[in-house]
């Protein structure tokens, strides 16, 4: 398996059988913000799979911990900084079944369309991700035909329409339906909306309801890493998705102005206490984050003018 040299994957044992293996791209401010959640088993399992440019990072992270089949590889959803290096990852794992939800297959076939709304959206990042390598066909699976697989898939739209958590015993595996919490990189409370356009507020909820019907505490995250306290961070995530939609809707004045992201932005640093860790992360990681922020900004902006629009 000839590889090019890649960053050392952060490999942190969370329990006696899950890691967390955290993927750094060649993009400043990006470390501490990719994580693949690895299930040792049995089954042996990993959720998500990062951009194909970190794909040599996760298989290094597999053989340094002697890991020799992957069961299954869970997808929470098919923006590619979570399952962009999927086709990539088969080549050295090639008999490893992809579970997905079945309207994503497609484009994970034939993944032009996908490649291309990631560079619409994410421009130079995509770039950075690498190009999405074709996932073969006889590879993918619909996850609500896998009733043999202990895993549960729980459908939750919000962030894309594709997503799906997935509940293995005692852990919640959340993807980005609970937001991003990056409160451990922060060293004190960091948690933000992943509202992208096309974005539906009701729609968001309802599947932070269903996690919450759960009733579960451990959590692991798509961007980053686990806690221990659950369903109070689902429960401030839901009042906070509520509170930025009053802000912004609030601000929706000044739409087609130069200054509504920052008056947007401004506002909520001040008003969402959520957002108190952002200011003690480093400058790189901040400048990361405000571009996110500004992405978030603008779903909600869109669903707000669309809502207004058809008053």
């Amino acid at each position: 398996m000839g590889m090019p040299a890649q960053p050392n994957p952060g490999i942190r044992q969370v329990s006696e059988k899950l890691y967390l293996i955290t993927l750094v791209p060649p993009i400043p401010g990006f470390a501490d913000f990719i994580s693949v959640w690895l299930y040792m088993g049995p089954p042996c399992f990993i959720v998500d799979v990062g951009p194909s440019v970190t794909v040599p990072q996760l298989v290094s992270a597999l053989q340094q911990l002697n890991v020799l089949r992957i069961e299954y590889l869970f997808l929470t959803h098919i923006h590619i900084d979570h399952a962009g290096g999927a086709g990539e990852f088969l080549r050295f794992y090639p008999e490893t079944p992809v579970i997905v939800h079945p309207e994503a297959i497609p484009h994970l076939v034939e993944p032009s369309r996908l490649w291309k709304g990631s560079l619409d959206v994410l421009g130079d990042i995509a770039k950075a991700y690498q190009p999405i390598q074709p996932v073969p066909e006889d590879r993918l699976m619909d996850v609500y035909a896998c009733s043999f697989c202990p895993v549960e898939p729980i459908l939750t739209p919000g962030h894309s329409a594709h997503h799906v958590s997935y509940r293995f015993e005692d852990i919640l595996f959340a993807g980005e339906a609970g937001g991003v919490n990056l409160s451990a990189a922060a060293g004190q409370e960091y948690l933000r909306p992943a509202t992208p356009p096309r974005f539906f507020l009701e729609t968001f909820v309802q599947s932070l309801d269903r996690l919450l019907d759960r009733k579960m505490d451990f959590i692991c995250y798509g961007h980053w890493g686990e806690t221990e306290s659950g369903r109070n961070l689902l429960e401030k995530h839901r009042n906070q998705l509520y509170l930025w939609s009053r802000i912004i809707g609030e601000e929706m004045d000044k739409w087609n102005q130069e200054r509504f992201f920052s008056d947007c932005m401004n506002r909520l640093f001040s008003e969402d206490k959520r957002l108190s860790g952002f200011f003690t992360l480093d400058a790189a990681t901040r400048k990361r984050e405000e571009y996110f922020i500004s992405n978030s900004i603008r779903g909600f902006g869109l669903f707000l003018k669309a809502a207004a629009d058809n008053a």
